[in-house]
C-alpha cells in the first residue's frame, strides 16, 4: 500500500456548517450568561500550524486560512482576516451567517466598540490569548461600556459533538549530531541569563522553544516536529516540563528526566502559583505566553515580566552541527527539486499537468530520499492567475491545469537534519516579453539580498529594500517580505530575524533566512525566486567594522527561459553562472545520469 502523502488536497470544511454551528454556539453562550465570544485560530502556544483539536475557527465557520478571528454576538458575528485570505474568506465562509472584515480597515477591536451594547458581556478563552491580546479586548470592551468574561471552558468545544482527542504524539529525543549542543549547556545558558537579569524563573510557553531547550522533538502538529507541552526553567535548580506523560517511551522518559521533572500539564497551574506565592518574578514570553498563565502569577503574588522571548535569539543563531545538517539537507533537497524540474520540463508541455500533479511529484522525488520527515509546509503549486497569490493552496475544488504560461511552487522539507524551503518560477512554452522582465527584475533583487555587504548591527529592515529595488525602478513592488527566518528542523517560519520592513532584529552570524523576492500580476500570473541563506562573517581588508554577508543554502537550476540577459549586468550575469556552476557541484553527486545531463543543460552560462 502506497504511503499517505504529507500534503492532502481535500477541504474538510464548508460554508454550509457556519449556520448551524453558530446557532449552537449562541445557544451555549446564553446558557452562560453570555452576550458574544472571541474565536481566534490559534491554540495555546499561539502556534502557527495547531492540532485538529484547536481548529476551533475552521469547525465554526469553514474558513481553512493560517490565521483569522472570528466574533459572534447575540445578533450579528464577524470573521476578520488579512489581504492574503479576502478571497478565500468568501468563498470558505457564509457569507450571511459571518460579515468578513479586513484586520486592518477593521480591526475586531474597533468592531467591538461599534457593536457592543452597555452592560453586555464578551466571553474570550484566555488560553487563546496573549497578555497584550486581552488588553486590546479590554480596552474595548470598556469604551463600550461592555465586560469582558474570562471563561472556565471554551463554549466551543462545549457544542463540537466530534472534536478529535488532543494529539498524543510520541515525544522524540533530538540526536546531538544535530543539535550540536548538550540540552543541559542550554538550559545552563538560560539560567546565566535569568541571574543577569535578576529574574528568578523562565515559563516557556512557545512550543518551539521547548523543543530547542530540551532538544526534542515529536509529531502534534502538521509540518512541524512539535510536542505540545510547557516548561519552566528556574535561576537555580532543576527545570520542569509540562507534558502529558503518555508521550514519552521508557527511553525518552529517562533521558528527558535528567534534565527535568516531568509533570502533567494540569500542575502547571499550582506550579505558577508557588512562584506566585514565594513572590518570584518571572519572565514570559509576550508573543507565545497565554494571559491566563501571566494572571495566574499575577493573583497569585508574583511579578510577572512579559516581553522578548529570551530563547527566541538564542534558537536563531545556528551552531556549526545545525549549518552542517542544513547544508547537507539543502544537497540531498536540492537533488530532489533538480530531478523535479528535471520531469516537469518533460512532462508540462503536453498541457496535461494539474498543480496537485506536480505537487504529488515533488513530494515523491523528496520521498525518495529515504529521510523525508514530512513537508516543511503545504506546498504553494500555482499555474497562471494561481501564481498571482503568493500565499494559495492547492485543493481539488481549485486545481487548474498547467499550460502555456508560468507556473510556480514554493514547497519545503523537514529532515532530521535541516528544514528546507525554496521556491521556483517555470515558463511552459515560451515567455513573453513582460514575464522575462519581471523575472529578471526579481532576480536582480534576488542577486543584491545575496550579495549584500552589511555592518554589524543591521537589520533586515535595513536591506529589504535592495530586493525591491529593480521593481520599484519599473513602479512595481511586491507586498510580503523577502525574507524570513528558518528552524533547525523546526518551523520554516522562525523568528526574530527577518528581511522586511518590520525586521527589526539586528541580523548575526549564524542566522538563516529566506531570500524571497516576487511580482503578481493579479489575475494573470506571479513570479518568486527564493533561495535560504546563511548569515556569515566577512572578512574585508581595511574595514572599520565588523561586516556580514550571506552564503546561499538552496541549490537548484533557476529557469533561464526567463532571464533577460540584457536587463543583469556583468557582476549579475557572472553570479548566475557561479551559482549555475556550483548548483551541478552540489547537487550533481545525487543524480543519475539522464538528470544531470538535463542539469549540465539547464544550468548552461549565459
Amino acid at each position: 500500500m502506497a504511503e499517505a502523502m504529507f500534503q492532502t488536497f481535500d477541504e474538510k470544511a464548508n460554508p454550509a456548517q457556519g449556520a448551524p454551528h453558530v446557532k449552537a454556539l449562541r445557544a451555549e453562550l446564553k446558557a452562560r450568561g453570555l452576550d458574544g465570544f472571541v474565536i481566534p485560530r490559534t491554540d495555546e502556544h499561539q502556534n502557527e500550524y495547531v492540532p485538529a483539536s484547536s481548529e476551533r475557527l475552521a469547525w465554526l465557520t469553514g474558513f481553512l486560512g493560517s490565521w483569522g478571528t472570528a466574533i459572534v454576538l447575540a445578533d450579528q458575528a464577524a470573521i476578520f482576516v488579512d489581504g492574503r485570505y479576502t478571497v478565500q474568506v468568501r468563498e470558505q465562509v457564509d457569507i450571511n451567517a459571518f460579515t468578513p472584515e479586513h484586520l486592518i480597515d477593521s480591526p475586531p477591536e474597533a468592531w467591538l466598540e461599534k457593536h457592543l451594547k452597555p452592560g453586555q458581556k464578551l466571553g474570550f478563552d484566555p488560553w487563546l490569548h496573549t497578555a497584550d491580546g486581552t488588553k486590546r479586548l479590554e480596552k474595548a470592551c470598556a469604551a463600550a461600556k461592555a465586560t469582558l468574561v474570562a471563561v472556565e471552558s471554551n463554549p466551543v468545544d462545549t457544542v463540537w459533538a466530534d472534536r478529535p482527542a488532543p494529539p498524543l504524539a510520541q515525544v522524540m529525543l533530538h540526536k546531538p549530531a544535530y543539535a550540536g549542543e548538550d540540552a543541559h549547556d542550554k538550559l545552563k545558558r538560560i539560567q546565566a541569563k535569568l541571574t543577569a537579569q535578576g529574574s528568578d524563573a523562565l515559563v516557556i510557553t512557545d512550543a518551539h522553544a521547548v523543543a530547542w531547550a530540551f532538544n526534542i522533538r515529536g509529531g502534534d502538529v502538521g509540518h512541524t516536529p512539535l510536542p505540545l507541552g510547557f516548561a519552566i526553567v528556574p535561576r537555580e535548580g532543576k527545570a520542569e516540563l509540562f507534558m502529558d506523560g503518555r508521550k514519552f517511551s521508557n527511553t525518552v522518559r529517562s533521558a528527558v528526566s535528567d534534565l527535568a521533572e516531568i509533570a502533567d500539564p494540569v500542575a502547571l497551574d499550582k506550579a505558577l502559583s508557588r512562584l506566585g506565592q514565594s513572590g518570584a518574578k518571572v519572565k514570559f514570553d509576550a508573543s507565545s505566553a497565554s494571559s491566563r498563565l501571566v494572571s495566574l502569577l499575577e493573583n497569585a503574588g508574583g511579578q510577572a515580566d512579559v516581553g522578548v522571548d529570551m530563547i527566541a535569539l538564542m534558537k536563531a543563531v545556528k551552531n556549526q552541527a545545525e549549518i552542517a545538517g542544513s547544508r547537507a539537507a539543502h544537497a540531498r533537497d536540492g537533488a530532489a527539486m533538480t530531478r523535479f524540474l528535471a520531469w516537469f520540463d518533460r512532462e508540462a508541455i503536453s498541457e496535461k499537468l494539474t498543480e496537485i500533479d506536480a505537487t504529488i511529484a515533488l513530494e515523491g522525488f523528496r520521498r525518495d530520499t529515504g529521510v523525508l520527515k514530512d513537508v516543511s509546509f503545504p506546498s504553494i503549486a500555482g499555474a497562471g492567475p494561481n501564481a498571482a497569490i503568493p500565499h494559495y493552496k492547492v485543493s481539488t475544488a481549485s486545481n487548474r491545469r498547467i499550460e502555456k504560461g508560468i507556473f510556480l511552487i514554493d514547497s519545503g522539507a523537514q529532515y532530521e537534519d535541516g528544514t528546507t524551503d525554496i521556491t521556483r518560477t517555470m515558463v511552459v512554452g515560451p515567455a513573453t516579453a513582460e514575464m522575462k522582465d519581471r523575472f529578471t527584475r526579481v532576480l536582480k533583487g534576488h542577486i543584491a539580498i545575496d550579495t549584500v555587504v552589511f555592518p554589524k548591527g543591521v537589520s533586515g529592515a535595513q536591506i529589504d529594500a535592495f530586493a525591491r529595488s529593480p521593481l520599484w525602478e519599473a513602479g512595481l513592488d511586491f507586498d510580503h517580505g523577502t525574507g524570513h527566518g528558518i528552524g533547525s528542523y523546526l518551523s520554516v517560519h522562525e523568528g526574530p530575524q527577518r528581511i522586511a520592513k518590520t525586521g527589526v532584529t539586528p541580523l548575526e552570524a549564524g542566522m538563516m533566512l529566506s531570500n524571497e523576492p516576487g511580482f503578481y500580476k493579479a489575475g494573470h500570473w506571479g513570479i518568486r525566486i527564493e533561495n535560504l541563506i546563511l548569515v556569515e562573517k566577512r572578512e574585508i581588508e581595511g574595514a572599520e567594522r565588523e561586516m556580514l554577508g550571506f552564503e546561499t543554502l538552496s541549490f537548484a537550476p533557476i529557469d533561464l527561459n526567463l532571464v533577460e540577459p540584457k536587463l543583469l549586468t556583468a557582476d549579475e550575469r557572472a553570479w548566475l553562472n557561479a551559482y549555475h556552476a556550483k548548483t551541478r557541484a552540489i547537487v550533481g553527486p545525487h543524480l543519475d545520469a539522464e538528470t544531470m545531463k538535463w542539469l549540465e543543460t539547464a544550468t548552461r552560462e549565459i
